[in-house]
């Protein structure tokens, strides 16, 4: 049948598992640094425009018209499910809050946000059929000046893990007003190098 196939590239192409959220990522080496933690049920990342339509109030115009749409911002979210957590962790999902420096296992919540409570974090995932530990493909989101917005939540059940749901949200800077506070890398794995033998 003509229309019943699939690219020869398919499985190459395919972002496979869950991911993992890193601190750190080295976009050339495929090195990360600080795992946040474990989570259950994957990520979701989700890049959401905001649009003006000019044209709207226009007699006689459509709506939609190309040259009189203007993109106005650009909400980027990570979010999902947290199975462990620290106190640098809970620091991190409360958002405004401080590690107690006489006691580090009481944070403490404050009013005010401060510059320091945003944080680049990234979604790594597994991406074609090459994986190796070397050489081995990934997509890469990276959230500039991240903050937690969706509030510190537990939610327990008999027999079962604790969990902490997360939605940490990009933000926009004045430094560089213009900058999309997101980013996103797709490579393709490359074959483990191989030792060759001695003569």
């Amino acid at each position: 049948m003509k229309f019943t196939k699939i690219p020869d590239d398919t499985f190459q192409n395919m972002q496979l598992n869950a991911g993992i959220l890193v601190e750190d990522f080295n976009i050339e080496t495929g090195e990360f640094d600080k795992l946040v933690g474990a989570t259950k049920g994957g990520i979701t990342f989700n890049a959401a425009p905001t649009y003006s339509d000019f044209g709207d109030d226009i007699d006689n115009c459509p709506k939609n018209m190309k040259e009189l749409k203007k993109l106005d911002s650009v909400e980027a979210t990570l979010s999902g499910t947290l199975l462990t957590v620290t106190p640098k962790l809970a620091k991190s999902l409360i958002a405004a809050a401080d590690i107690d420096e006489e006691d580090a296992t009481h944070i403490v919540p404050r009013k005010d946000i401060l510059e320091s409570d945003f944080k680049d974090i990234w979604w790594l995932g597994d991406y074609s059929g090459l994986n190796g530990e070397k050489n081995g493909g990934y997509c890469a989101i990276h959230l500039f000046d991240a903050l937690n917005t969706g509030g510190f939540q537990i939610k327990t059940s008999d027999k079962a893990k604790g969990e902490f749901a997360f939605t940490y949200m990009a933000h926009f800077s004045m430094a560089d007003q213009d900058k999309i506070p997101y980013e996103v890398y797709i490579k393709l794995g490359e074959a483990e190098p191989t030792e060759e033998p001695l003569p």
